[in-house]
């Protein structure tokens, strides 16, 4: 097996995909050192057609194959596609439409996030040989089995969805696992601006000065990260950044005595950045803390009810073949035990009507939960 390394070869498989109504893709990538993903293999399959492209040959212009990923008319599915889709973002192409088979196999009874391996035995009844798993796909050349490893990802998928989209459109699903893939192509979720790195975090306090410290550290180490390519917890860790927060420290030597800072950071390099950019923002605190409003005090919820809900999600979910994590999470559960009107995605379209709308029920008690034999059944309570 020969991976495509030319532009000419490249433009010829993508133009063998470019009739295709959806295309399979997978990567293979190294980032265990790197902040930014190291892409090394991209394989990409058709019903009819199927290729390994090598993104580090000298050379190489990936344009043809992104314009694929970027073309309406055709389907672009995945397997658990968050870092693929990163990578793609990065290089210009948001791939649209996009198939998640993890979501949807989540929707059509496979259970919770399900690995690619068993799914594909499930559904083709094909062992995956997993000797390859563990490649290091960075070095060159690669061997006949670790291609034919790395391609059967993409030529599985190719049989598989086929026959897990028919069974979705089968079973009236496919329309609640489109609106989950509109989710997954949401710019947001693969945002790297440094300046934004500190709202994937939660904050503890709602003063200034520890909000402006927050916002600050945050960014300072995303923007480290990018820029020497490292990991960002190599940089610091995400405890490091609320400590540093709380005890707010303007002297390099000062970091020295937090518990989540490197040892010697004070003294390094990237310590004396980070008590510059800290004397800077904490000299007007108010100024550079973001705007963020402090959640308003609620009542906790309570226990036996969320007990409650629990066990008629659990019902719900496995009478309809859903896994119970893509309808509602414990914290939705929660803010339903005290709000009828909470406003989560559990409350609206489908999962409101397949649990929602019972869930109301229960609390009202217009419904009990009864145990038949080894199942959990909901029945009316006659008024």
């Amino acid at each position: 097996m020969t991976p495509i390394t030319t532009n000419e070869a490249l433009a010829d498989f993508c133009a063998r995909l470019s009739s295709a109504p959806f295309i399979t893709v997978d990567t293979e990538f190294m980032r265990e050192t790197t902040y930014w993903p190291r892409l090394c293999l991209i394989q990409a399959a058709s019903s009819d057609h199927a290729g390994i492209i090598d993104p580090m040959a000298d050379g190489l212009d990936l344009e043809p194959f992104l314009a694929l990923l970027r073309d309406p008319n055709i389907v672009k599915v995945f397997h658990a596609c968050r870092q693929d889709v990163e990578i793609f973002v990065r290089l210009g192409a948001m791939p649209k439409p996009l198939f998640d088979t993890q979501v949807a196999a989540m929707a059509a009874g496979f259970g919770e996030q399900v690995a690619y391996d068993s799914l594909v035995r499930q559904t083709l009844r094909i062992e995956v040989d997993k000797g390859s798993r563990f490649t290091d796909w960075a070095r060159r050349p690669l061997s006949e089995n670790q291609l034919v490893y790395a391609l059967g990802d993409v030529t599985h998928l190719a049989a598989l969805y086929p026959k897990l989209r028919d069974r979705l459109q089968k079973e009236g699903r496919l329309e609640w696992v489109m609106s989950e893939m509109e989710a997954l192509t949401d710019p947001a979720l693969y945002d790297t601006n440094p300046e934004n790195a500190w709202k994937r975090l939660k904050p503890k306090k709602f003063s200034s000065k520890y909000l402006a410290a927050f916002k600050a550290v945050a960014v300072w180490r995303e923007r480290a990260a990018q820029e020497r390519d490292q990991p960002r917890g190599r940089i610091l860790k995400d405890e490091g950044v609320d400590e540093i927060a709380q005890q707010a420290p303007t002297d390099p030597d000062a970091f020295n005595r937090l518990r989540s800072v490197p040892k010697g950071f004070g003294g390094s390099r990237l310590g004396l950045e980070l008590a510059e950019e800290l004397k800077r923002v904490l000299a007007d605190p108010e100024a550079h803390a973001p705007e963020l409003q402090r959640p308003a005090h609620r009542q906790p919820a309570p226990p036996s009810v969320v007990e409650l809900l629990k066990v008629l999600l659990k019902a719900k979910s496995d009478n309809a073949g859903v896994a119970s994590k893509l309808i509602a999470t414990v914290a939705d559960l929660e803010q339903i035990a005290i709000n009828d009107d909470a406003d989560i995605d559990a409350m609206k379209g489908w999962r409101r009507q397949l649990f929602g709308e019972d869930a109301l029920k229960l609390k009202r008690g217009e419904i009990a939960l009864v145990l038949n034999g080894a199942r959990v059944e909901v029945v009316e309570i006659e008024g």
